[in-house]
């Protein structure tokens, strides 16, 4: 019997996928707790709108995030910490930080999708910025010591 997976199912196929599965398979578990259902014409020729749509969405997606990497690469932060002897920082630049300067700069990006390296000294580093799935922009971080107020 040809079905056509609502989910993802281990060991038979992913969502959006036509299979051939025994008739009793198909009837008795995977309609009824609907991970499947019938794949008559009508039902396919919905599915093949439904992914068209889904790619033309996706494509408007990437399209939109790689236009925001860019605009990320072009971005230069400068984070201020206090320094202790040889300049050595206390604590490290968090990406809360990193997403606080960007915020600053009016870029609003969450501080679980930045990616900085250990950073515990002073000068210049990059960190990854994840825009969408696997689209990653770089922004420099110049990591400076606090003035001190005397």
């Amino acid at each position: 019997m040809e079905i056509i997976l609502k989910k993802d199912v281990q060991n038979l196929g992913y969502k959006n996928d036509i299979v051939n599965v025994r008739t009793g398979y198909a009837v008795n578990y995977l309609i009824p707790q609907g991970f499947a259902t019938t794949a008559t014409e009508s039902a396919k020729k919905v599915l093949a709108e439904t992914l068209k749509q889904q790619a033309h969405k996706e494509a408007k997606l990437v399209a939109d995030a790689t236009a925001a990497a860019e605009k990320l690469s072009a971005i230069a932060l400068t984070i201020a910490v206090k320094v202790g002897e040889k300049n050595k920082i206390y604590g490290s630049v968090t990406a809360a930080q990193v997403a606080e300067a960007l915020a600053a700069k009016g870029v609003d990006i969450d501080k679980k999708d930045i990616n900085v390296p250990t950073i515990k000294e002073l000068g210049n580093f990059e960190a990854k910025v994840r825009c969408y799935k696997d689209i990653c922009g770089t922004v420099k971080v110049a990591v400076v010591a606090e003035e001190k107020a005397e």
